[in-house]
């Protein structure tokens, strides 16, 4: 997964004085750090968030040729020469 790193970082009091404001930066600016003991926790952009989990679920791919049922079949796939193929539709 490509992680992209907080824009900015807020305390939890300035968090919660500015939710808006964190809110409105994770939209345009993406990934907003919010600190708490030394720990964070990230509020990014719900586009961004379920982009990133649609990818986890489909895989690369690399990961769908992988699980190809066809693997390791012997299946031999012929390649015509000469470029483009005309087809009419």
């Amino acid at each position: 997964m490509n992680a992209e790193v907080p824009s900015d970082t807020w305390t939890v009091a300035q968090a919660k004085a500015k939710l808006s404001e964190v809110i409105d930066k994770a939209r345009r600016k993406g990934p907003q750090a919010i600190t708490r003991n030394g720990k964070s926790a990230v509020v990014v952009d719900a586009e961004l968030w379920e982009n990133t989990q649609r990818r986890e679920l489909m895989g690369s791919f690399a990961d769908f040729i992988l699980a190809s049922p066809l693997r390791g079949s012997g299946l031999e796939v012929e390649r015509l020469e000469g470029g483009v193929r005309e087809t009419s539709l």
